[in-house]
Formats: structure tokens, C-alpha cells, sequence
């Protein structure tokens, strides 16, 4: 009897120390394959229709690229501005803010960028970007999601199952911040002297509820944006649109 225990203690000790052994690979591959953020490095998920399940852009971004042509083959051209605003046009309307409009769009070759506005007042609603593969819309991360304190878009918590984004709008904030659109203008000016020599400011700061996006220009080109907090001063780079290629006109 003490011999059938002995080997019994024996065959589950080497259970034991294989599992482990196995755990120990698996949480060393995990670490050696983090997940990647589909909102901050988009391009490096490859060019492919969207999936619900592999980052989030959801099913409206595959019916768009369905509906626009979307060619999973080789070569993708980049968004032009009608069809970003096409697809805008869908998401604004998915969203029912009947009271919002388009303002801008800006395509570089990693995203559109897309200004939306307030038809009544005109100050920013808020910031999206368009996939240019799967035509997705999705707002934009960075000062869009930290600093907007009227239409606060929970991109963390993910898309719905609409494809649509949880956008809750505030009623009744103030438009007033405590930095100006001149100081913010400074602010910008000054980061850039440090961090992008040769660069200025645009000659105008747009407005949104808490913040300030103003476009980055050298030699009178267009190269980039940055955004400035109306309260802190803060500045944030915009890293994540590449390089620029067109706009539309401001309406």
C-alpha cells in the first residue's frame, strides 16, 4: 500500500511541474504578443475588411466599404474627401444629432480627419477619423476623448452592435474657457519652436468644449494638427495621421 501511494505522489508531482512548465511558455509567448490598439496603430492590423471581434470598428464600417467599393485586393488609393464625407454623413445620421454638420476633412494617408461642427453655434462638436480601408468612422482618440466636455465619446467602452459610438451629449456647457484662442495659438507656437522647428500655426484655432485643434503648416503647406487644452494650456500632437495629402474647403 505504501508503495501504490509512493508512485501515485510521484505521477501527480510530474503533472504538476509539466503544467507549470506549460503556464511558464504561455505567459511568456503572451508577453512576447501584446494586443495591439486598433485606435492608435490601425495601419499595422493590415489592410482587410473590418470584423466586430478584431478592434472594434463594427459593422457599419464593413457595410461602407461594401456600399463604396472596397476592394480587398492590392494597391489601396487613399480616401478622397467626398468619400469620407459620405461616410460621416451615415455616422451623423446613425448617431440622430440632426443639429451637427461637417466642417472640414483633411485626409492623410493613415486616416481622414473630419471637423464636426454645430450648425447653430458653429464651435467644434467633436473629432472623427475614417478608416481608409474598411471606410470605418470612429471618433478620435486623444484630446477628442479627454478634453470634450459637452459631446464626451466613450470609445474605450467600445462600438455598439449598430456600429455606432456611445456619444452622451451635456447639456447646457459653457463654451468659455480660460485660455483664449490667442493664448492657445502661443501655446501651439511655442511647442512647436521646440519639438518641430520650421513649423508655425495656422492663423486660427477651431474651437470645441474644452479644447482647441489648430493645424500645423511649413512653408505654407499643411503638415499635420495639434490640440491645446482651454484650461491647462496643454498641448497634444497629433502622431497618429500620417502624412498629409488633401482638405476640403471650410464651409
Amino acid at each position: 500500500m505504501n508503495k501504490v501511494i509512493k508512485i501515485s505522489i510521484m505521477i501527480i508531482g510530474v503533472l504538476i511541474l509539466s503544467g507549470g512548465a506549460v503556464f511558464a511558455g504561455w505567459t511568456i509567448a503572451s508577453s512576447r504578443n501584446p494586443q495591439v490598439n486598433v485606435f492608435t496603430a490601425s495601419k499595422s492590423l493590415g489592410r482587410g475588411p473590418s470584423r466586430m471581434m478584431d478592434g472594434g470598428y463594427g459593422m457599419q464600417g464593413e457595410m461602407m466599404g461594401n456600399r463604396l467599393g472596397f476592394d480587398p485586393g492590392t494597391g489601396y488609393p487613399p480616401l478622397t474627401v467626398s468619400q469620407a464625407e459620405l461616410s460621416v454623413q451615415d455616422y451623423l445620421i446613425a448617431l440622430n444629432l440632426p443639429e451637427l454638420e461637417i466642417a472640414e476633412v483633411m485626409i492623410f494617408d493613415n486616416n481622414a480627419y473630419v471637423r464636426v461642427i454645430e450648425k447653430r453655434t458653429g464651435i467644434g462638436a467633436f473629432e472623427l477619423l475614417v478608416d481608409p480601408v474598411s471606410f470605418a468612422v470612429y471618433p478620435e482618440h486623444g484630446p477628442n476623448m479627454m478634453w470634450n466636455l459637452k459631446y464626451r465619446s466613450l470609445c474605450h467602452a467600445g462600438m455598439r452592435m449598430d456600429g455606432s459610438s456611445a456619444i452622451t451629449v451635456v447639456a447646457n456647457t459653457s463654451a468659455e474657457m480660460a485660455v483664449t484662442d490667442e493664448q492657445a495659438l502661443q501655446n501651439a507656437q511655442v511647442y512647436l519652436d521646440a519639438y518641430l522647428p520650421g513649423s508655425s500655426t495656422a492663423s486660427d484655432a477651431d474651437p470645441f468644449y474644452g479644447y482647441y485643434t489648430i493645424d500645423i503648416q511649413r512653408a505654407g503647406n499643411t503638415i499635420g494638427m495639434l490640440s491645446v487644452s482651454g484650461f491647462s494650456g496643454q498641448v497634444i500632437y497629433h502622431t497618429w495621421h500620417g502624412n498629409f495629402i488633401e482638405m476640403s474647403e471650410d464651409k
